[in-house]
């Protein structure tokens, strides 16, 4: 569960910390005081993209953290264990999320740096947010498949795998077979330019030697002028016929004389002597070897007009088909292969058109499974958001998921599912998007997410004004029905309606106060004496009155005595 909540330099807020409790954590405040901005900032700690905008002016950056006790630390142990994240001995989670103004921001968990999809697949087992755009997810007809499958078990799941993939498959298949349609004319100049590209790439003759060996060739012979000044001259200092200029090899020769001479007095010298005669007989093969190079160095000028042409070769190749000889092959090898598909393209057209019937036999069989088992499910599920539905106070609701099937097979099927709706007795079905209020639209919401609550265990639900439209004794069993939820699950909830507040296991109040013409927003969990003030707020406005107070008084004792029931 969100045991802590940090914000700092964040919208309106400069610095705030929540600590949020089990069960059911109320927060209410006046109508811009801030509250959507703490459902935004506890989305972009989970994961959702950010607009720098919410930086505060004449800040760099603004910092959001969100602290999470997991209770069940085997629930996420693959996730953690895939990104190398250590839970600690506490059981804590603590997801850090840093916007800088003109930098890229910075997702940690523990510490640990991860991408926004990294973030995503840890942060989807932890939190559940349900906020007004999902009213308009449940409006629109192509959400509906998603909400049925959502329920479905691994049975579902395995058949709903099998058809993306069948699909994708079949999608490939038909590309393909699109691709060898071409008219015969585009065949035919696609033929002529792979045989060209064949055929010149095989001419050439390419061998790893023409990868670097030419070249170095190349440039030895085009370079053989100074090659043979260097070894020239290096040899006349290792050796001279020059009696005026006193080469290496000469000098060694009187020093190592000085040392044989001096040795004889000293013995110690003895060893120095053999190591420099070493070096004579080393440099007299160096110099040797040397002469003899120069001797044999030539300029074979047709051997340098064969390396010119070849380089020029390879280079034009090279710009071609690729950077390096083993790319110019690969190439080749595939202009081969496309080739031989073209010229039996009746051949390949058959075994392609194959293939695509077999896929469709095979994902038409696993699309009518498919199908079954969301009927089933269907069938479970409008019993379930009847109960639900009629629990909130929609006692004459008749719901059904209405099944047909599509023309073309999609990637989830061949369903179209549709939700319908009767919401006063003997009206007939209509479509949810046709007949629906904003309240009635918030029960069955509500309903949904309740039932979806005891599948997924994700462990904190966030409900963002769900009692949108409701009112009354309406609001009463709304706040019931979370009040239960909460009693499994740590429940997140923003309200303007004292019914729903009345259930608070935590009760915070959120404030807009302005210092220094600024604006500033503060959360304050409230005590008990508090509390009964800020119910009687949301009963009677700014004054409060005796009245007012003590109904607040009551309806808060009222829920004490329906959660202990």
């Amino acid at each position: 569960m969100l045991v802590e909540l940090n914000i700092r330099n964040f919208a309106i807020i400069d610095e705030l910390k929540i600590n949020f409790t089990k069960g059911l954590n109320i927060i209410t405040g006046e109508t811009g005081a801030g509250k959507s901005i703490l459902i935004e900032a506890i989305g972009v700690i989970l994961g959702s993209r950010i607009n720098r905008e919410y930086i505060q002016t004449g800040k760099e950056k603004a910092t959001l953290e969100g602290v999470f006790y997991i209770e069940n630390p085997q629930s996420l142990k693959s996730a953690l264990d895939e990104y190398s994240i250590e839970l600690g001995d506490d059981n804590l989670l603590i997801i850090t999320k840093e916007i800088y103004l003109n930098g890229p921001s910075i997702s940690k968990v523990n510490g640990k740096n991860l991408t926004l999809s990294m973030l995503k697949s840890v942060t989807n087992q932890l939190v559940d947010i349900f906020g007004q755009h999902e009213h308009q997810s449940l409006l629109d007809v192509a959400n509906h498949i998603s909400l049925v499958d959502s329920f479905g078990d691994e049975r579902l799941l395995e058949l709903k795998s099998k058809v993306n993939s069948l699909y994708e498959d079949l999608r490939i298949e038909k590309n393909r077979i699109m691709s060898l349609s071409n008219d015969s004319g585009e065949r035919d100049r696609e033929i002529d330019i792979l045989k060209y590209q064949i055929q010149e790439i095989e001419d050439a003759n390419l061998t790893q030697n023409d990868e670097e060996d030419i070249e170095n060739e190349y440039r030895k012979l085009s370079n053989i002028n100074t090659i043979s000044q260097s070894i020239e001259e290096a040899v006349n200092y290792l050796s001279s016929n020059d009696f005026n200029y006193q080469d290496i090899i000469s000098l060694y020769n009187r020093s190592l004389a000085l040392i044989s001479s001096a040795k004889k007095y000293d013995g110690a010298l003895e060893d120095l002597y053999k190591r420099m005669e070493d070096i004579n007989f080393e440099l007299q093969d160096i110099k040797s070897e040397l002469t003899y190079y120069l001797e044999n160095i030539d300029v074979d000028s047709k051997r340098m007009f064969f390396l010119e042409e070849r380089i020029n070769i390879v280079n034009k190749l090279r710009k071609k088909y690729g950077n390096f000889i083993n790319d110019i092959i690969l190439f080749k090898q595939k202009a081969k292969s496309r080739l031989e598909i073209l010229l039996n393209y009746e051949k390949e057209y058959e075994s392609h058109k194959i293939k695509i019937e077999k896929l469709q036999e095979l994902i038409e069989d696993y699309s009518t499974r498919l199908s079954l088992e969301r009927k089933k499910i269907g069938r479970i599920l409008e019993e379930k958001i009847e109960v639900e539905l009629r629990e909130l106070n929609m006692s004459d609701i008749n719901f059904k998921i209405k099944f047909d099937k599509l023309n073309d097979i999609t990637f989830n099927g061949h369903d179209k599912i549709e939700f319908l709706i009767s919401t006063n007795p003997g009206e007939h079905l209509k479509s949810l998007t046709k007949i629906v209020s904003g309240g009635e639209m918030s029960r069955i919401m509500l309903g949904f997410k309740s039932i979806i609550a005891v599948q997924d265990k994700i462990p904190t639900l966030i409900f963002d004004e769900i009692d949108t439209g409701i009112s009354g004794r309406t609001a009463q069993i709304v706040g019931q029905k979370i009040s239960r939820i909460s009693g499994s699950h740590q429940v997140i909830c923003i309200s303007h309606l004292p019914q729903i507040a009345a259930f608070a296991d935590s009760h915070f109040a959120i404030n807009k106060i302005y210092t220094k013409n600024k604006a500033k927003t503060t959360v304050t969990m409230l005590s008990d004496k508090d509390r009964v003030k800020e119910m009687a707020r949301l009963l009677g406005g700014a004054n409060l009155t005796d009245t007012t107070l003590k109904h607040a008084s009551e309806m808060i004792n009222m829920t004490k005595k329906f959660k202990k029931n």
